[in-house]
């Protein structure tokens, strides 16, 4: 297998996300077709960029790391069920600045999102959430649930 293949497969079973978004440039035309920018076999045109996360455990929690500057805690909403974890938000540029007037164009502005299923069953009712310094971190409870329940049997 050629090596950008066997990189795009190891990639994908990562969930790698190369970090890159693609647009359609509509005023410009090549052979009466819109031109594309930039396009990938599993993006057509992205309106919501990918929050990265670090997840990781204590002896009693699960723990959801990422950094997420520039971002007002009221632009973040955050979901918590037993089994899983969604982060939404949205990051505002304050200033506009022409596509051409750019050197580097890598810091995402707009909307973000991630959602993930937790490795261990978790309390959302008790979970905490800290935001300081672009860094959100949420801490979720492990349920802690026994195995095994022994029956007595009653004869009647």
């Amino acid at each position: 297998m050629p090596n950008s293949e066997e990189k795009f497969f190891e990639d994908l079973a990562k969930g790698a996300d190369d970090g890159h978004h693609y647009k359609v440039k509509a005023d410009e035309k090549d052979s009466d077709e819109k031109a594309v920018s930039k396009k990938s076999a599993d993006d057509e045109i992205a309106t919501e960029g990918k929050l990265t996360i670090d997840v990781y455990q204590t002896p009693g929690e699960i723990v959801v790391e990422s950094a997420i500057a520039g971002v007002k805690p009221e632009d973040l909403d955050i979901d918590v069920s037993n089994d899983s974890i969604t982060i939404k938000g949205e990051r505002h540029h304050d200033e506009k600045i022409k596509e051409e007037d750019y050197f580097y164009q890598e810091c995402y502005w707009g909307r973000f999102s991630r959602s993930i299923i937790l490795p261990e069953e978790v309390d959302p009712d008790n979970a905490s959430v800290n935001f300081k310094n672009g860094v959100l971190t949420v801490k979720l409870p492990k349920l802690e649930r026994k195995k095994a329940k022994k029956l007595k049997v009653k004869a009647e």
